[in-house]
């Protein structure tokens, strides 16, 4: 990482202080200059602590300071408990004493108001140059549960502290953090760092987490997200925690659509902001949590036995209603439930010649005369697939305590086996027995519904960690810099078919007579369409005639088009006509590319007509992509089987829908900031005895300017 908020040296004051000083200390241990100083010195903090307040001798038990140059030691952490008014004044003595990072409760900054956000980026800067790493404003303040920091005024370790553990937890509001912490002691979920954002006039979400993928002491980090000022670095960030092997598992709110140029583009309509958060996550394997239920159970998960490789999974079972309940539910969460080999079915054959041995594995109630069949039976099913999730129902078994020792022998003979296999069980446990399971990297679950959920998510769109470095390629050729005032169809058309875009033959015609000889050129049938940036929807204005067939016909077609166009839009400018061939047949598509202000380009792809109309069935990327997510892309739509050949019709040219998409991202990519979107639409989808797919329609729209483009 380049960014110097991904640094661990300029955090680490932050969140592992071994100085820790809160200006404005209270004598109270109810107030928020209080509280810090309270929980320090009650939960043990073993560094050194200074209060600073001039207008006190001693603070609670300390000798009190009047400044922080004052102490005339080190200070890594500096808590800020005092009104905004005094928040300059301190910030100053902060970095005369050589303060390295700051908390600062205060509030009265960019929350109210424009005034408020001024003096936030004024504070804000002061700091960045003096090198000072700052929390907040407007925060609960951060908690190191293994080193015992407690850098918050939250009441919420009052009432009863988090155990320390391997899970970190990040969020952008205070209560929610607050709650979460709460929850997390509730639920016996072991903390390594939690951290409030407020804020985040310097130290935003992503610098935590990116924070955390470093830090030895954490496995899984949670964050609680409301919105994203820098896209690139949130999308390091989630990149280095990806390459560190460290699950993140995230609650985004809103999901507000992006209503910019609607009316022009699908695509900005679709590529709603909350759509392209979600494409982020699935790039880099962030588990997105919809409930705090779900937050925690993924996260607990996560941190009890990792992620899978893939989606395979091996069912076992003691009974096989339940076994088909649990093959239902993975069918329906999308897992791969390969059947065992010939040879393996034999071979449980042979053990119980009554058992279902494909996959889902039923051994029956065979296993009360025969306790070996349990981890024979799961080494065969391992063995022969090599599955990546395994998950056995055991029944009420785990509650006999004949049963246990066996349970515990299976679990630790297959963890030590295959370590590299996510296994689950389904069965009742006492408290203390599913410890001692979930502490060998077993998960348990009372529901076997419930392990199959779980196991579906923690599997999610997760990419190895070293595919990521194939996706950020280098945009081919030099840049493109889009003319202001955008571009017609036909510049369009152009400018993509030079970036490798497949694009309709076709030819301008300035009037009739050149229309007719275009339509003898083409031959066949041809689409007769008005040339104008201002009127980007033809069709509607009468711009637009099909299966035009001769030139007799292009010729009245052409003036007929245009006498149409100028009718309905007298103050449009008519720049003559398009003639193309009239493609016939295929699947309509639609590709594009919309700038979105936080992540930057962002290229779709879905099926046309009224699959994108009204089932918004598309796929998202934000660039730069491979050709592999291109591919992916296309075969992850809901209704890619209507590509694929659905009702005996011959299938598309996939390979050629990936090719065009590239070219287009690519396109994108190297007009830089001078392209607000691009738009094909429709982008026929042809077998490739036909051709291979083939661009229609285009729309381009510069950031400065207005666009030019048709549609049917």
């Amino acid at each position: 990482m380049t960014s110097p908020a991904f640094r661990p040296d300029t955090l680490s004051a932050l969140f592992a202080p071994r100085s820790i000083a809160v200006v404005g200390a209270s004598s109270s241990a109810q107030k928020i200059g209080g509280i810090p100083i309270d929980y320090q010195r009650r939960f043990g903090f073993d560094g050194a602590l200074y209060a600073v307040n001039p207008k006190a001798t001693q603070v609670q038990g300390l000798p009190a300071w009047p400044s922080l140059q004052a102490i005339g030691q080190p200070v890594d952490l500096a808590i800020c408990a005092v009104p905004a008014a005094l928040v300059d004044d301190t910030l100053d003595d902060a970095i005369a004493a050589g303060v390295k990072g700051v908390v600062l409760f205060s509030s009265g900054f960019a929350e109210v108001g424009p005034e408020g956000s001024a003096a936030q980026a004024r504070l804000a800067q002061r700091a960045r140059a003096a090198g000072v790493r700052l929390i907040g404003p407007n925060c609960l303040g951060l908690m190191n549960l293994r080193r015992n920091v407690y850098a918050t005024f939250s009441p919420a370790p009052g009432v009863g502290r988090v155990a320390a553990g391997r899970i970190g937890l990040v969020s952008q509001s205070g209560a929610f953090g607050a709650y979460a912490y709460s929850m997390a002691r509730e639920r016996g979920v072991g903390l390594s760092l939690w951290v409030t954002t407020g804020n985040e006039a310097d130290v935003q979400l992503a610098d935590c987490l990116a924070w955390l993928a470093q830090d030895p002491d954490t496995d899984v980090i949670m964050a609680y997200m409301e919105g994203c000022r820098d896209g690139q670095r949130l999308r390091e960030a989630l990149a280095l925690a990806q390459a560190c092997g460290k699950p993140v598992v995230m609650v985004k709110v809103g999901s507000t659509a992006l209503g910019a140029q609607a009316a022009a583009s699908h695509t900005a309509a679709l590529a709603g902001d909350d759509a392209v958060y979600d494409a982020v996550f699935r790039r880099y394997g962030v588990l997105r949590a919809h409930s705090l239920t779900e937050f925690f159970d993924l996260a607990h998960s996560a941190a009890v036995a990792g992620r899978p490789r893939d989606r395979s999974i091996g069912l076992f079972t003691l009974s096989g209603g339940v076994g088909a309940l649990m093959a239902d539910d993975a069918a329906q969460q999308g897992l791969d439930v390969p059947p065992l080999s010939d040879a393996a079915q034999a071979q449980l054959r042979e053990w119980v010649p009554f058992a279902a041995p494909r996959n889902p594995v039923d051994i029956t109630g065979q296993v009360t005369n025969d306790m070996t069949l349990l981890e024979r039976s799961a080494r065969l099913m391992l063995e022969d697939r090599g599955f990546a999730s395994w998950m056995g129902f055991l029944a009420a078994a785990g509650a006999s305590d004949a049963f246990w020792p066996v349970l515990r022998e299976l679990v630790a003979s297959l963890r030590a086996a295959y370590p590299d296999t996510v296994l689950a069980i389904s069965t009742l446990l006492a408290p203390e027995r599913r410890a001692e399971v979930e502490a060998m990297g077993c998960l348990v679950f009372a529901d076997p519904s419930d392990g199959i959920r779980t196991l579906a998510a923690l599997a999610g769109s997760h990419r190895p960690a070293d595919a990521k470095a194939a996706a950020s390629p280098a945009p081919h050729g030099d840049p493109i810099r889009l003319p202001e005032g955008g571009l017609n169809e036909p510049q369009a058309l152009a400018m993509l078919a030079r970036a490798g875009v497949p694009v309709v033959p076709h030819r301008v015609a300035s009037d009739a007579d050149a229309a007719a000889d275009a339509a003898e050129t083409l031959g066949g049938p041809v689409v007769v369409k008005v040339v104008s940036r201002d009127i980007p929807h033809k069709s509607d204005v009468g711009g637009v005639a099909l299966s035009v067939q001769g030139a007799a016909a292009a010729r009245a077609a052409f003036e007929r088009t245009l006498g149409s166009a100028r009718a309905a839009r007298p103050e449009a400018r008519l720049e003559g006509a398009l003639v193309a061939q009239m493609v016939q047949g295929g699947v309509e598509c639609i590709a594009g590319v919309h700038r979105d202000p936080v992540f930057g380009p962002v290229l779709m792809f879905g099926l046309g007509g009224i699959h994108v109309e009204t089932l918004r069935d598309v796929s998202l990327r934000v660039l730069p992509i491979t050709r592999d997510d291109a591919l992916s892309m296309v075969r992850e739509l809901r209704a890619f089987s209507i590509l694929d050949g659905a009702r005996g019709r011959a299938p598309v040219d996939v390979d050629s829908l990936a090719d065009a998409l590239c070219a287009l991202a690519d396109f994108a990519l190297r007009a830089g900031d001078s392209l607000a979107s691009a738009e094909i639409n429709p982008l026929i989808a042809r077998p490739r005895t036909e051709g291979g797919c083939v661009a229609v329609d285009a729309l381009v729209v510069g950031r400065a300017g207005e666009s030019a483009s048709t549609h049917h």
